[in-house]
């Protein structure tokens, strides 16, 4: 008896494909045999040759002996356990028909037979699937073959069936059709080896992704199509959507759709509507599907009466009645249900009772269309926290996590304390985010366990980056920091920075929990070399250089929940400098060259100052806020010894709203003020250091330069028109423009945080909007630098003369040159008005009356002091954040469309490698 064979070891037919240039797999259904097996083999006998043709009684045979042939990886006592047959036993056509079925159910051989019929002698030949030697793959690029390799069930080593191909081959389409690829097609080979081993190819055609070439909606009135279609999430094929994933077909998607299609309707006031067929059709050439929606929209319901039934005594059913978002006349809405009732489970939460069951019940009335609302509070007891667990923390240590929980154990349980916990959990930035706790049954109906289960992220931040910065030009940056460091909440931090116009090192160490107290305590050490510069035409110029070296201690301690105070103590040591050959003569400080305000900025001091911050913080996300309210009041006091004294002041009040799909408004407002407390120090002189003053501009105020806002500068030299007359320069970039800071500011910033798809969200891309509007001023206006000679002709016309300065030597005596008319030393210079001497204080020799020596003109200039007033600057823009692979990155686009005369204002700014 035979069911199947090979016509050829080297082909094979899988899942109905034939190998190229091999004959197909000759299959015979169990039970019966080939013509051609009966004919050469009278002695090999198949159970459905030994059924006598007559309907009459068979006649049972004895098994004599039993034995397997042909098995080689597999015992013939396993051979036979797939069968009932045994020695001894009668058997019958339908013994061994039953036999070849249970053989074939196997999946175990591709070729078996038995023999031995007449005699009783029963010989079971097998042979053996083949062993896998490997799978590839081929023709997969919209798909690794790594993941398909994970849902394949066929691998190196298994034994080959051609059930598994089928199943594979089901598969691998099954998740080119997830992609949106119907078109796609599998074609299984098999590649026959020696020691019956096979490699098994599965050569794939991927094919185009299928796109919605359109989607229909039949039924409704009230709403466009196109309305509808913006609520759905699957979008028609169009040019302008090519990077969109969303114009692909998904099953999944399109039940998805059928959901935010009566979502819409039922927050519409449409309580009856539903969606009565939703048909996909693909195109014949399988590239385009068609999208066919049925609906029935229903009549338009209003809310009726508004109650509240409580078994709880704690709650005032009317005033919970009235609280509600859900108000009787306005129209039905589905999603204010959904709210009331998370406000009611939150109001049983918050006076104790964990697991309250708040039912709504509807009252729908179609002839007056209203739907009248009651909800039922069943009765429940108030409850405890029996225990908190913390699990999944495999680093952090468990008192870091339990410090941040409002609650503890035996205390009465309160919804709010959790959800704050929640929130100062997530803030630590240890663990991923979304982790929320939950309330679990206790041991009693009156107790409730808080489940805390935590994923750890890297909490070490290695940072090695080349910038580009609008602000500092290349840049090379270096951080170390580990925010968890030992598991205990510690953060460890050093950084190196490096640019054309700034450098610097950083150490720093925070202890949040100072011996377990709720104590914070920081320490910074700090070598910061820092140049400022001007712009000549687009050139930058460096002007001064400050070198600060210190270090600062902080302290915090909490107040309340939300309010804190934290208090500190810094000293350093600063070093202001100018270039000496561009901006000294003889040694000293040259006005004319550098600016009376910069020449009055240098000079070497020591700051010594101790300052406190009051902050209030509610915000439910340190890293992300979206909801919540930060405000800090600052105030630092330097003269506690050093040499500069002042009082400095700043507040600054954030806000945040999540105004669901993905929306965060926010607004922030700041303000400060810096007051001297020395005397004066001269006129036309500002009491407060110009580096001790408040600057703005980029990027705190983006569509403004950095330190483009605020009082400054201005140097317009002259130049001569086509006509010959004198005229100042101006071209703002042929301008030096010096800012000088200022005493005062305030900023202010509306911001609209927009979402964007899920692609866009794993590549950390956030686009946002927003409004600023800020004033920097409170600066003593400087004297002008030099007086400027000039002459006026017949007709009136005023001609600004170079600026003449007598010569002198180091030492401050006025240089003279003999006349080219004397006899002896004509033209040598000295320090003799009459006669001549080689050196400084010799005897004058000779008679000659010498002539004045003058340094080199300068060029006439204007300077003019602008921008110290409180009158706004406004700006609009977009900006981009994004966690680029090279590091942090904000790109900004933003337009001053109000500024006052001087202002620097700049349209694009970008920064790379540097934290914004």
């Amino acid at each position: 008896m035979k069911s199947s064979k090979f016509a050829q070891t080297g082909a094979l037919l899988l899942a109905g494909t034939v190998l190229s240039g091999v004959p197909a797999l000759a299959q015979t259904a169990p039970g019966k045999a080939p013509a051609a097996a009966k004919a050469s083999a009278p002695a090999s006998t198949t159970a459905q040759d030994a059924t006598p043709a007559t309907a009459t009684a068979q006649p049972q045979r004895i098994i004599k002996t039993l034995r397997v042939e042909g098995s080689q990886r597999i015992e013939p006592e396993t051979v036979l356990s797939y069968t009932k047959l045994r020695v001894g036993i009668p058997y019958t056509a339908e013994t061994l028909d039953q036999a070849l079925k249970d053989l074939q159910a196997s999946d175990l051989f591709v070729d078996y037979t038995i023999s031995g019929v007449e005699t009783g002698d029963i010989v079971v030949k097998v042979r053996e699937n083949p062993i896998i030697n490997r799978v590839i793959l081929e023709g997969n690029k919209a798909l690794k073959s790594d993941k398909i390799t994970k849902e394949i069930k066929l691998a190196p080593r298994q034994i080959f069936t051609r059930t598994a191909v089928r199943q594979d081959v089901a598969r691998i389409i099954e998740l080119y059709r997830r992609q949106g690829r119907f078109a796609a097609v599998v074609n299984p080979q098999m590649v026959n080896l020696d020691q019956n081993r096979v490699d098994v190819v599965f050569d794939i055609t991927e094919g185009p992704k299928s796109k919605v070439r359109q989607i229909n909606i039949i039924g409704n009135e009230v709403f466009s199509d196109d309305k509808l279609r913006g609520e759905m999430a699957t979008k028609q094929s169009r040019w302008f959507r090519l990077l969109s994933s969303n114009t692909s077909y998904d099953q999944d998607r399109l039940n998805y759709d059928q959901q935010k299609l009566r979502q819409f309707y039922l927050t519409q006031g449409y309580a009856d509507f539903r969606v009565t067929s939703a048909v996909a059709e693909l195109t014949p050439d399988k590239r385009d599907f068609i999208i066919t929606y049925v609906v029935e929209e229903g009549k338009r319901y209003k809310f009726g009466d508004v109650t509240v039934d409580s078994e709880i005594r704690d709650f005032d059913n009317k005033k919970l009645a009235a609280s509600l978002p859900v108000k009787k006349g306005e129209w039905y809405n589905a999603k204010l249900v959904e709210d009331s009732l998370d406000q009611l489970s939150e109001a049983a939460g918050l006076f104790g009772y964990a697991f309250t069951q708040v039912d709504p019940e509807y009252n729908r009335d179609p002839e007056t269309l209203t739907m009248g609302l009651n909800f039922h509070i069943g009765q429940a007891q108030r409850t405890y926290v029996e225990r908190i667990e913390i699990n999944g923390n495999t680093q952090t240590q468990d008192k870091v996590v339990r410090r941040e929980i409002r609650l503890a154990e035996g205390d009465a349980f309160n919804s709010f304390q959790v959800k704050r916990s929640q929130d100062r959990i997530n803030s630590l930035g240890f663990f991923q985010d979304k982790m929320e706790i939950k309330q679990n049954p206790g041991s009693s109906p009156d107790r409730v366990v808080l489940e805390t289960n935590l994923e750890e992220k890297s909490t070490g931040e290695l940072q090695l980056s080349l910038g580009y910065s609008s602000l500092e030009r290349f840049i090379v940056q270096a951080n170390i920091t580990q925010r968890n460091f030992r598991g205990k909440g510690q953060e460890l931090r050093a950084g190196v920075n490096y640019s054309v116009y700034s450098k610097s090192i950083e150490l720093g160490f925070t202890e949040p929990y100072l011996f377990d107290k709720n104590v914070a305590v920081a320490v910074d050490v700090f070598r910061r070399d820092y140049n400022s510069f001007n712009y000549i035409g687009t050139q930058r110029q460096t002007t001064y250089s400050q070198v600060s070296t210190g270090f600062q201690v902080r302290a915090g301690v909490p107040l309340t929940e939300y309010w804190q105070l934290a208090g500190r103590y810094g000293l350093s040591y600063d070093q202001v400098g100018l270039d000496q050959a561009t901006y000294f003569t003889n040694g000293v400080c040259d006005p004319l060259k550098a600016g009376r305000y910069l020449c009055e900025a240098i000079g070497n001091r020591w700051t010594s100052s101790i300052g406190y911050s009051l902050i209030y913080d509610s915000l439910n996300s340190r890293l992300r806020p979206t909801a919540g309210q930060r405000f800090t009041f600052s105030q630092d006091f330097a003269g506690l010894g050093g040499d500069v004294k002042y009082i400095r002041t700043r507040a600054e009040g954030s806000k945040f709203w999540g105004l669901g799909k993905g929306f965060v408004f926010s607004t922030l407002a700041e303000g400060g003020y810096i007051k001297s407390l020395e005397g004066s120090r001269g006129p036309g002189i500002d009491p407060v250091r110009i580096t001790d003053r408040w600057y703005l501009g980029e990027p705190q105020f983006r569509g403004f330069d950095i330190r483009g806002v605020g009082p400054r500068v201005t140097r317009q030299a002259y130049t001569t028109d086509a006509n010959g007359k004198q005229v100042l320069v101006t071209d703002r970039n042929q301008l030096v423009d010096d800012a000088l800071g200022g005493t005062a500011y305030y900023l202010a910033r509306a911001e609209l945080e927009l979402p964007l798809g899920a692609g866009a969200r794993e590549l950390g891309l956030r686009p946002s909007i927003y409004v600023q509007a800020g004033s920097l001023w409170g600066l003593t206006r400087p004297l002008p630098t030099a007086s400027v000679p000039t002459i006026t002709d017949a007709n009136g016309n005023v001609t600004v003369l170079p600026i003449q300065r007598l010569l002198t030597d180091a030492s401050g005596n006025q240089i003279y040159v003999v006349p080219s008319t004397a006899t002896a030393n004509a033209g040598l210079a000295t320090t003799c008005s009459i006669g001549y001497a080689a050196t400084v204080g010799a005897p004058c020799v000779g008679s000659s009356t010498n002539s004045l020596a003058y340094q080199s003109p300068i060029a006439p200039f204007k300077e003019t002091y602008y921008g110290s007033t409180a009158l706004p600057r406004v700006s609009v823009g977009i900006g981009v954040n994004w966690n680029s692979p090279f590091g942090p990155l904000r790109i900004d686009l933003a337009k001053a469309i109000v500024k006052q005369p001087g202002d620097d204002p700049k349209l694009i700014t970008f920064n790379v490698g540097t934290q914004f």
